[in-house]
């Protein structure tokens, strides 16, 4: 079996990408594209056209037969592309495509999504309660020999903190980020905290979160392509995981290893993620106010709704709201990567 991942451009699209080609358990190859400066792709997409408009054909890899049997990909951009890889291989190529398309999705062979894309049921659409990740048992395990020496001695409870960023109506700023460092403290009393910023945070959400942290815990600031990386880690050596509620993938990756989650709401008032709660003040971003207003008046699958996801896991006891009591170790993961797999490869058989 011939399998490309056609990586994406985000971070987080990319571990669900990995994630899902590793736990195939067959070679693949690393696709990375690149695009013209400005190229948002969004009119290829949204009218369904099977082109590579846009693409930097000389800084991307080689687009060309052998055609593989499988692509796997993400993102608004790539989807023109998926569907001119199918075309050129005469229709042999199947192709498996993560989140939410901009068209319809009968144009590929299996969409994998999660409930807040609100995408319509199909026989080629499967949704997962969570996102695909690249967490599985081994590479914690390795993760935590290798952070063992350097964070292992930190006073217990270990709280991992994960931040993440804006995400459509919730802005995540220095504000935000401020209160995320207070509640995570008092959330791990006399433990330590184990911090990560993220590919989304931006410079000045960061700072704030560094700035409101006692001075003994552990603090990394995301660098891409970083061989030093303690993500990881730090899932592997915490005791809980606190995690902003912007990111689904981040909220899935730390489902995925068993321990308690708790969900940090970026906002409050009209700008929280749980609706209408009270508190401090919030950061303002125009972006998320247009996003907010696209909500309620645009079409359902060019937005999308995340606390259909936090709903539906603080309801059956999966994940909490950082400032309750801890939730029990997470079970949701359990199916989803075998379940994804499995079709996947029926795919491929047919």
């Amino acid at each position: 079996m011939r399998i490309w991942a056609l990586l994406s451009y985000r971070a987080g699209m990319n571990s669900q990408i990995l994630g899902l080609a590793e736990a195939l358990g067959r070679p693949f190859e690393r696709k990375r594209l690149a695009y013209k400066p400005g190229w948002s792709g969004w009119w290829p997409a949204y009218l369904q056209r099977t082109t590579l408009a846009g693409l930097n054909v000389e800084g991307s890899d080689r687009l060309a037969s052998p055609w593989p049997d499988l692509v796997l990909t993400a993102g608004r951009r790539h989807e023109p592309v998926c569907r001119w890889i199918r075309r050129s291989s005469g229709g042999k190529t199947r192709s498996v495509f993560l989140g939410r398309t901009w068209a319809d999705s009968r144009h590929f062979d299996l969409v994998v999504t999660t409930p807040q894309y609100r995408l319509p049921p199909a026989p080629n659409v499967l949704e997962n309660p969570t996102t695909l990740h690249r967490v599985t048992a081994g590479r914690l395990r390795r993760a935590a020999e290798l952070w063992r020496p350097q964070l292992g001695g930190l006073p217990r409870p270990r709280v991992a903190v994960l931040a993440g960023g804006s995400s459509g109506p919730f802005p995540f700023g220095p504000i935000a980020a401020e209160r995320l460092g207070r509640e995570a403290a008092e959330a791990a009393g006399d433990g330590s905290l184990l911090v990560t910023t993220s590919a989304r945070t931006s410079g000045a959400a960061a700072e704030a979160l560094r700035k409101s942290l006692p001075p003994s815990v552990f603090f990394y600031r995301y660098r891409p392509d970083d061989d030093d990386n303690p993500y990881f880690g730090l899932l592997a050596l915490a005791d809980a995981v606190v995690v902003t509620g912007d990111s689904i993938a981040m909220v899935s990756e730390a489902l995925a290893t068993g321990k308690p989650v708790l969900l940090f709401d970026t906002g409050t008032g009209r700008r929280s993620m749980r609706g209408d709660v009270d508190g401090e003040g919030n950061d303002v971003e125009l972006g998320s106010d247009v996003f907010r207003l696209l909500m309620g008046v645009g079409a359902r699958r060019m937005t999308r709704d995340i606390t259909l996801v936090h709903r539906q896991l603080t309801a059956s006891g999966q994940a909490a709201w950082l400032g309750d009591p801890w939730p029990r170790g997470a079970t949701v993961d359990s199916a989803v990567v075998d379940r994804t797999v499995r079709r996947v490869l029926s795919l491929v058989e047919r």
